[in-house]
């Protein structure tokens, strides 16, 4: 690209070049399980800038009905300014139908605000998981810009890269031998995210403190909460 320093002609004295760059990336990491009738998503608690910590206790999962929750990670305004505007589209659909979005539903309406904002997008790690309308576990995970992918287990955020080869190896079973393909229980998906998240706070500084973990099942949700390192 043609610069200023292209055309010395035109420079102005006393001018300086200053640099835009509007997105800030505040850590965090998301973990998402899917099971036949349950789905387990869980997300640590730091809120991080560089080498600062803003906070120890910031919840990144956002209960969207009784059958869906949302994990978000990445650059915090952002995180809130797309959570905020789920909400209202979702709040404007029961005012219309009389009924909640279903997690499918959710989960295509996100991939098209994000698609809206493609040319300026959402500086957010997403993850969606819940149930879907014959209350079998669903997992959705998404790209800056909407693309959408369902499958049975997903990691996102700063430690994603860490988290996600566990994953395949305990859920998905890759590269394994004699491997018995059964469906996952959740008392095993819940520990495996314990576990992942475990790990992740010794490689990764963006995860710590604690992680919050939803349990999606037809009774509604359950939450628990596990202490990590705090260095």
């Amino acid at each position: 690209m043609l610069g200023i320093e292209n055309f010395p002609e035109y420079e102005v004295p006393g001018a300086r070049k200053v640099q835009f760059y509007p997105y800030e990336s505040n850590g965090g990491s998301v973990v998402a399980i899917a099971g036949e009738d349950f789905a387990v998503i869980g997300a640590d608690t730091r809120l991080s800038s560089g080498y600062s910590i803003h906070t120890r206790t910031q919840n990144k999962l956002f209960r969207l009905s009784d059958k869906t929750v949302l994990a978000s990670t990445g650059c915090w305004c952002d995180t809130l300014a797309l959570t905020s505007l789920v909400k209202v589209r979702m709040q404007m659909y029961k005012d219309q139908h009389q009924k909640n979005m279903s997690t499918p539903a959710v989960a295509q309406m996100l991939s098209i605000l994000m698609y809206n904002r493609r040319f300026f997008p959402y500086y957010v790690s997403n993850v969606l998981a819940g149930l879907d309308q014959d209350g079998k576990g669903v997992v959705y995970s998404y790209d800056p810009i909407g693309h959408c992918e369902m499958t049975t287990y997903r990691a996102g955020g700063s430690a994603g890269p860490l988290l996600q080869p566990v994953l395949d190896n305990q859920i998905g079973q890759k590269n394994m031998l004699n491997a018995d393909p059964e469906p996952v229980k959740m008392e095993k998906a819940i520990s495996i995210i314990k576990d992942t998240f475990i790990s992740a706070t010794e490689r990764d500084i963006y995860t710590g403190d604690s992680v919050i973990i939803n349990i999606i099942t037809k009774d509604g949700i359950k939450e628990e909460t596990l202490h990590l390192r705090k260095d």
